[in-house]
C-alpha cells in the first residue's frame, strides 16, 4: 500500500513500471508475523506459511506485485536498517542497475516477545519515555510504523518533470566492529562514519546547520554519538555557527 502511495505521489502510473528497472530496498528488523505463525501451530502452515514468514518476501512482495524487474531485497541492520536501505537504493540508482527505486522501512509490533527480549537486554526506558540527550534518559521506547520514497537520479527527475522533495547528497555505512559489547557503540567508528558521509556529500561538516540524531535515550549510546557529532563538527577552525 505504501509503494503504491509513493509511485501516486510521485505521479507515476504502477501499471507502467511493469518489467522495468525499478528496485525494492526495504529495512526491516525484528519478524513478528513469523512468530505469529509458529504461535498458531503445526496445524495452521499451509501453502503461504513459508513466504508469508520470510524477511526477504517483505520486499520481494512489492516486485511481484508491480512486476518490477530491478534490485529487490529487504536489509536488516538493527536501528539503522531503513537508512541503509536508502543507501543501497542510492547506489542501485548511481551504479545504472535500477532506474527507479522504491525504499524505506517497516516496523510492526504484533507479539509481546520481541518488546520482551529488548526489556531483558537492558534497552529500554522503564519509565516509558524516550528521553534523547537527557541526563534522566534510560532507554528507548519501541514504535511500530512503516515508510516509503522513490527515488531517481537527479537527472532523470529534472527530466521528467517531477516534484523534488529533496536530493540525497551522499551517504555512508559501516560498523562498530570490536567495542566494549556487542550492542555498544564505537566512538571512532561513528566519527569516521560521519567523515565518510560529507565526503561522499561533497561539503564540509562545518556548513551543517541541522543533524537527525540516532538519539536512542540510552545512557550508553546518548553520549557517544553526541561526543561523534561534536569532534566532527566543530573540528573546522572557523566554523561560524556553534
Amino acid at each position: 500500500e505504501l509503494s503504491w502511495e509513493a509511485l501516486e505521489d510521485a505521479g507515476i502510473v504502477p501499471a507502467s513500471l511493469r518489467d522495468s528497472r525499478t528496485g525494492v530496498f526495504v529495512g526491516a528488523l525484528f519478524m513478528d508475523h513469523a512468530l505469529l505463525q509458529d504461535r498458531a501451530g503445526w496445524e495452521s502452515i499451509t501453502s503461504h506459511t513459508s513466504t508469508g514468514g520470510a524477511a526477504c518476501i517483505i520486499a520481494n512482495r512489492v516486485s511481484y506485485a508491480l512486476g518490477l524487474q530491478g534490485p529487490s531485497m529487504t536489509v536488516d541492520t538493527a536501528s539503522s536498517a531503513s537508512l541503509v536501505a536508502v543507501h543501497l537504493a542510492c547506489q542501485s540508482l548511481r551504479l545504472g542497475e535500477s532506474t527507479l527505486v522504491l525504499a524505506g522501512g517497516v516496523n510492526l509490533t504484533l507479539v509481546p516477545e520481541t518488546t520482551m527480549r529488548m526489556g531483558k537486554l537492558g534497552t529500554q526506558s522503564p519509565t516509558g519515555r524516550c528521553r534523547a540527550f537527557d541526563a534522566q534518559g534510560d532507554g528507548y521506547v519501541r514504535g511500530e510504523g512503516a515508510g516509503i520514497v522513490a527515488l531517481k537520479r537527479l537527472s532523470d527527475a529534472v527530466r521528467d518533470g517531477d516534484r523534488i522533495y529533496a536530493v540525497i547528497r551522499g551517504s555512508a555505512v559501516n560498523n562498530d566492529g570490536v567495542s566494549n559489547g556487542l550492542t555498544a557503540p564505537n566512538p571512532k567508528a561513528q566519527e569516521s562514519l560521519l567523515v565518510d558521509a560529507y565526503h561522499a556529500a561533497g561539503f564540509q561538516p562545518s556548513t551543517v546547520d541541522y543533524v537527525e540524531a540516532h538519539g536512542t535515550g540510552t545512557p550508553l549510546g546518548d553520549p557517544i554519538e553526541a561526543k561523534a557529532l561534536g569532534t566532527v563538527l566543530s573540528s573546522e577552525q572557523h566554523r561560524d555557527q556553534k
